[in-house]
């Protein structure tokens, strides 16, 4: 039996088999936040609705929150170091556990809209211009449908269609804030202080991201200067060197390199 024959063949690393599960479950668990946004608006865009559709949609939102639930169990069981993926993923693990400890509507969205970023983050494909756009756009509408649903209900609300709720979610996250709608529960002021949170992180990923772009493209400029520099030294030296070859020839600088004689004529052409 040979050497090579002997050697048993090395089994895939639990990292390895996490991250080929991460990469196939991608694309479905971002499809899954898609059906998810769409139970989560049901309810509170068509209030009236049928109870088996509103029951349905719930049904739906537990379902996917489940599904990432699910997920993180899965990725926990395949890491190579479990303490080590807990500690490196803190809110995951609140997201999947706040549903359960309070069932809130609420916090059922905030940990699946976490749980369905972390996945968009992960995905390679995925740049953060793209990711920022997302983000944006996530916030806006779902902290919409949140503050409607949250203040519709108050006697004192200011804020009870969703042309207002979505005027309200860009004014807010953009750290505007006209005054002229506001919410009046304890639930829709803390929603509020999370949408500036967001806005102003939000804000700060644009500039940086700007300002990145900004200083590449100036140290690309920089570094071409610097080759063209480079270039000039390099041939000033070619040349210098090329008049002290003719000066060793007994050549005046002035003087370009012998000319060649003509080739004689060719007695048999013509």
């Amino acid at each position: 039996m040979s050497a090579t024959s002997a050697v048993a063949p090395r089994k895939p690393s639990a990292t390895t088999r996490r991250e080929r599960w991460e990469r196939h479950t991608q694309t479905p668990l971002i499809a899954l936040s898609v059906v998810f946004a769409l139970a989560y608006a049901v309810p509170i865009l068509f209030p009236a609705a049928d109870g088996r559709l509103l029951g349905g949609a719930a049904w739906v939102e537990w379902g996917v929150w489940a599904a990432f639930a699910a997920d993180y169990g899965t990725r926990l069981l395949l890491a190579d170091r479990r303490w080590q993926f807990v500690r490196s993923s803190p809110l995951d693990l609140a997201s999947v556990v706040l549903p359960l400890v309070q069932p809130l509507r609420l916090l059922r969205l905030v940990s699946t809209l976490l749980l369905a970023g972390r996945r968009v983050r992960m995905a390679s494909q995925v740049r953060l211009t793209t990711y920022v756009a997302g983000a944006v756009l996530g916030l806006l509408v779902f902290g919409s449908l949140a503050v409607l649903e949250i203040e519709r209900s108050s006697p004192t609300a200011t804020i009870r269609t969703l042309d207002d709720a979505l005027w309200w979610s860009f004014t807010t996250m953009t750290t505007v804030g006209y005054g002229d709608l506001t919410p009046t529960t304890g639930l829709g002021r803390l929603l509020a202080v999370a949408l500036m949170l967001s806005g102003i992180a939000l804000l700060g990923v644009v500039t940086a991201n700007i300002a990145a772009w900004f200083v590449a493209r100036f140290e690309a400029e920089d570094r071409l200067d610097h080759v063209n520099h480079r270039a000039i030294l390099d041939l000033t030296a070619e040349v210098r060197d090329l008049r002290q070859q003719l000066a060793a020839l007994g050549l005046p600088p002035e003087a370009g390199p012998p000319a060649v004689p003509d080739r004689p004529a060719d007695p048999t052409s013509g």
